[in-house]
């Protein structure tokens, strides 16, 4: 093996953003992770939503509340009801008016 051209092999220290921090042999001293076994929602079984740098927050600003994803209350749940329930009837009429002029 040729000398002086291998990296230091030294203890490091990883720190994850939850505040974990465990020790392992790597040639950097200090490494900084975002997500690490503890705070996983693989291995904790708990879901949680990982917001990288902003990116939910970013999406959510981009897109806003769209009509899928609103929460409705029931007067406005019955409320669009009735107004398909009313366009229905509307294509009904309209069609039955188109049969009988033919």
């Amino acid at each position: 093996m040729k000398e002086k051209i291998h990296p230091k092999y030294v203890e490091g220290t990883i720190r994850c953003a939850c505040g974990f921090t465990y020790k392992t042999y790597s040639t950097q001293e200090k490494m900084r992770v975002d997500i690490c076994s503890q705070c996983h929602p693989f291995y904790t079984g708990k879901t949680k939503i990982i917001d990288s740098a902003g990116q939910v927050e970013r999406y959510r600003r981009r897109f806003g509340e769209t009509k899928a994803t609103k929460i409705l209350t029931a007067s406005e749940k019955a409320k669009l009801e009735a107004e398909k329930a009313a366009k229905k009837a509307e294509a009904k009429k309209a069609k039955r008016t188109r049969a009988a002029k033919k």
